[in-house]
């Protein structure tokens, strides 16, 4: 079911080492693209298996099928993935195609799912199914995501190609005219109101805002080799949340005290762990670091030679974790949708939440710490993100989803997670949800991109968070 390709964008030289990336690399040209094809297309491995399984008058068997969801879910993964989009601006196109999915099958099946209408703020009333129509409601949740997938990314027509497929498969496997008709005009609804909806939560406005003052003052924020990239999303914290009341709802203590002076200050004694941990990582440390780092981009410096190598973002990494949950539990369909939905709610909302502290405090990195105080030649284990330090982003949101994720497979669900396996990073266990989010801490700490302390806070605070989400949210009978 999960497919992909590894990109690796080939760059010409700069004359000088302040190259950007993220989308200021978009606009770089490139000399060569290399494409690797790791697997068929999500799609058409999905029609392939089905077709061999099923006649050519069992639609709804093919589209009453969970794998078929998780499968379009990493297609939009993928293309979220190819189109640089930062991991802050991802968890927006997950959360809007997850919605509009869901809000399908909550009015194709109000005994058992309540809309999302009135929980979200700004959400208003989404329509119900015209009376007396046969309607497919799963294959219009599919469609209504893949709408909404396409409307919050680009290019434009990105799934177009998937979407026909979809409407090919179900033509094939003998779905009547009028259900059709009728399943695809119901997700053109309902994507038409969660769309309006989405074009309201400031993130175009946020497009033109003012770009980051970087101010080279002790202890504040400045951008990091090999890119040196401009901050990431400094406004981020003007995107309309969606269960929070605040986004100084959930407000860590303020980070130590700026002071590379006394050896024996808070603030030094964490700049000396986080060198001495990446300066004697173990192979487990490594491994661990490795297989949560999710850099969508990472820029690899080879002499005058520059490519960028890409992976599955954090919000996508979660993504494709919830995949894996519900095939090892037996969700069926909606169950499956319900849990995309919920997982994508507490992502988006903890995002919002960490970069109001990180734009809040503007803390330098570690690298930078380091490199400036103590050793110039000193570098992470892993490439240091464009944005600052305190809190941690991928701590924050994996706590916040494994809240959600809990919450509908239970605690102490264990798993092995095999989303890396497409990027070459072998696959590793979990005894449940929060033990994965617990890892995901360790992770950044020993990756040498955050400090310990601040990857401990954030571990909390995306946990309160995503507890009130869990709360607050009622999406079933």
């Amino acid at each position: 079911m999960l497919n992909n390709y590894h990109s690796y964008t080939i760059f010409l030289p700069r004359q000088t080492n302040a190259l950007k990336s993220g989308s200021d690399l978009m606009k770089t040209k490139p000399v060569k693209t290399l494409v690797i094809m790791k697997r068929l297309p999500a799609i058409i491995f999905v029609v392939i298996c089905l077709s061999a399984c099923h006649s050519k008058t069992d639609y709804e068997k093919i589209f009453n099928n969970p794998d078929l969801y998780c499968s379009t879910v990493h297609e939009l993964n993928t293309i979220v993935m190819g189109n640089n989009f930062s991991p802050i601006v991802a968890s927006r196109n997950y959360l809007y195609a997850a919605v509009a999915g869901y809000e399908v099958v909550a009015a194709g099946h109000p005994d058992k799912y309540i809309s999302l209408a009135g929980q979200l703020h700004g959400l208003g009333a989404l329509p119900k199914p015209p009376a007396g129509q046969k309607i497919d409601y799963e294959f219009s949740a599919l469609l209504a995501y893949c709408k909404l997938g396409e409307s919050v990314t680009f290019p434009a027509g990105s799934m177009k190609y998937y979407t026909d497929s979809l409407k090919n498969l179900a033509t094939d496997h003998g779905m009547p005219s009028d259900i059709l008709e009728n399943s695809i005009a119901f997700s053109d609804t309902v994507a038409s109101v969660v769309m309006n909806w989405s074009r309201h939560d400031n993130y175009l406005q946020t497009r033109g805002a003012t770009e980051y003052e970087v101010k080279d003052s002790p202890g504040r924020w400045v951008p990091t080799p090999p890119a040196y990239s401009p901050a990431a999303e400094p406004h981020w914290r003007e995107i309309r949340f969606l269960v929070i009341d605040s986004v100084n709802q959930f407000m860590p203590e303020p980070p130590y005290t700026f002071n590379v002076t006394d050896k024996n200050s808070p603030y030094y004694k964490e700049v000396k762990l986080s060198q001495n941990v990446v300066d004697s990582l173990t192979d487990e440390q490594a491994w661990i670091a490795d297989f949560w780092d999710d850099n969508p981009f990472k820029l690899n410096v080879s002499g005058h030679l520059m490519f960028g190598t890409k992976k599955f973002s954090p919000p996508g990494h979660w993504m494709g974790i919830v995949g894996i949950a519900a095939m090892k539990s037996g969700a069926d369909f909606n169950e499956t949708v319900y849990a995309y939905a919920k997982t994508s709610i507490a992502l988006f909302d903890a995002f919002i939440q960490c970069w109001n502290i990180k734009y809040t405090y503007n803390t330098l990195r570690p690298e930078t710490a380091i490199n400036k105080y103590i050793d110039p030649n000193w570098r992470p284990h892993l490439q240091t993100p464009p944005f600052p330090e305190y809190t941690c982003g991928h701590c924050t949101i994996s706590a916040a989803a494994s809240e959600a994720l809990t919450s509908v497979f239970g605690d102490h669900f264990a798993y092995t997670d095999s989303t890396e396996l497409e990027f070459g990073i072998k696959s590793r266990s979990f005894k449940s949800f929060r033990d994965a989010a617990l890892e995901t801490q360790y992770s950044r700490f020993y990756g040498g991109i955050h400090y310990n302390y601040s990857c401990v806070r954030s571990n909390e605070m995306g946990a309160k968070l995503g507890s009130l989400v869990v709360e607050r949210l009622k999406m079933k009978k």
